[in-house]
């Protein structure tokens, strides 16, 4: 068998290049695939052949192994009969718990012979024994060297992805996208393709082949098709991760992100703690003038992002979870795990938030449910079970009251409205006088000056 060494060795180094795949491994499996092919077109049944191939001269020699064996770990073959046939045992006779394999002097040799030819021999050790060599090989033959190489190369390239990326699962990668199908997005990153899913996406986010990408990898899976990896930019912790690449307190553990309430895209919250008093959690994350943040702002498209501190009192938690909403009085029901929220009534809609986002928001860090409430509405809402339940009491009682009071009301009611009705009589006399009065004077006015005008 002829080889092209230089070509060989190119295609070597590309696949170590490309692939990281080690030269030993490819070198195992071109060895593999020609003793599959000597043993293909030469070989016997339960033969194993072995193969070693010089790269320097280009020469492959093969080689035939037994395994050394005794009566203890084979079925030795049955005894002849007279005619030289075996003799077949009988089912009463042979025994179901025998799990012993059955000789085959093509893969076993005893210990006996096995001393013969080597000194020191032990059981289940290999006994080599070299084969003729043969360069011409038929068309299956050929074909059963060529699907061993892919197998073993693909083998190969599994491990290899995985000693890689295995312990980057739950980290950032970065690449570098390949390309576009049905809305997937398929990353390159160096050696291996990552898939980012649609559902993985950030909605208003669109991705072009040779735009750069940074994203979450949160799933390394290893399947009979080779190795996934399988990319989010929706996942909560791509925050985190971001925040330990920007900021040097959040990688070394002095401030600890406690829990992230996402809505990918549009807003999120984080709790953030720090285990150093001299350390300010909030401001470490923020950075100078704001730059940290502003940072992993720009790598998640501009999303928004409050950062707020941790408490392990509950109220105060859920006071800082609503910021920038300013909190009158939080009332717990641990029960429940239900909070009510009095805030003013200027300050109802900043706490709620457009959409109901920022509640929402708080809820999911917090892990509280939480009831807003309007001022206006605090002195039943913000009053505590005791007093509650005395209001509810005492209600019956003033109705009763308001109902045994509706007759002297009704009298009360009328004798102002009679005092009005004279009063306006009064009023209307008095007009009616003032209207005739005039009347009367332009009569006598009248009268004297038909008596003046006679005398004249």
């Amino acid at each position: 068998m002829l080889f092209d060494l230089k070509t060989l060795r190119s295609a070597l180094e590309q696949l170590e290049e490309e692939k990281g795949i080690k030269r030993e491994k490819i070198m195992e499996a071109i060895e593999m695939s020609l003793a599959a092919a000597y043993k293909k077109e030469y070989g016997k049944k339960g033969q194993i052949v072995r193969a070693k191939f010089d790269m320097e001269t280009g020469a492959t020699d093969f080689s035939q192994v037994k395994v050394v064996v005794d009566e203890s770990i084979v079925k030795m073959p049955p005894p002849l009969d007279e005619n030289g046939e075996p003799v077949i045992e009988e089912e009463s006779e042979k025994d179901p718990d025998d799990l012993r394999t059955r000789f085959n002097t093509e893969h076993h040799i005893l210990l006996e012979d096995a001393k013969k030819i080597k000194r020191g021999t032990k059981i289940e050790d290999e006994i080599v024994f070299p084969l003729e060599t043969k360069e011409d090989f038929g068309r299956i033959a050929a074909q059963t060297a060529k699907q061993v190489i892919i197998q073993k190369i693909r083998e190969a390239e599994k491990s290899t992805t995985m000693e890689e990326f295995g312990h980057k699962e739950g980290g950032v990668v970065s690449g570098v996208v390949q390309r576009v199908e049905k809305g997937n997005v398929f990353v390159d990153l160096g050696k291996s393709t990552a898939i980012l899913p649609y559902e993985e996406q950030i909605s208003r986010e669109h991705f072009r082949p040779g735009e750069r990408i940074k994203a979450f990898l949160y799933r390394v899976e290893d399947t009979p098709r080779g190795i996934n990896l399988r990319l989010s930019r929706t996942h909560p912790k791509l925050i985190e991760e971001f925040f330990k690449m920007e900021t040097p307190e959040v990688a070394a553990g002095v401030v600890e992100i406690k829990n992230i309430a996402r809505e990918p895209g549009s807003r999120s919250k984080i709790a953030v703690y720090s285990t150093d008093e001299h350390i300010d959690p909030v401001g470490s994350c923020v950075g100078q003038r704001g730059v940290r943040v502003n940072t992993v702002m720009s790598e998640l498209g501009g999303e928004k992002i409050d950062i707020i501190e941790w408490s392990e009192d509950p109220k105060k938690f859920i006071v800082e979870a609503l910021a920038p909403a300013k909190i009158l009085s939080v009332l717990l029901r641990e029960e429940e795990k239900r909070a009510s929220v009095t805030v003013l009534e200027d300050q109802l809609s900043l706490a709620i938030g457009k959409g109901g986002q920022n509640a929402r928001l708080a809820a999911k860090l917090t892990g509280w449910k939480i009831d807003i409430h309007p001022a206006a509405e605090s002195d039943m809402s913000g009053k505590g079970e005791e007093n509650i339940e005395e209001e509810t009491k005492e209600e019956p009682a003033e109705m009763v009251e308001a109902e045994g009071s509706t007759e002297s009301e009704e009298k009360a009611t009328e004798e102002p409205k009679e005092k009005k009705k004279r009063v306006s009589k009064k009023k209307e006399t008095v007009e009616e006088k003032e209207d005739e009065e005039p009347a009367e004077t332009e009569e006598e006015k009248e009268e004297e000056e038909e008596d003046k005008q006679p005398e004249e």
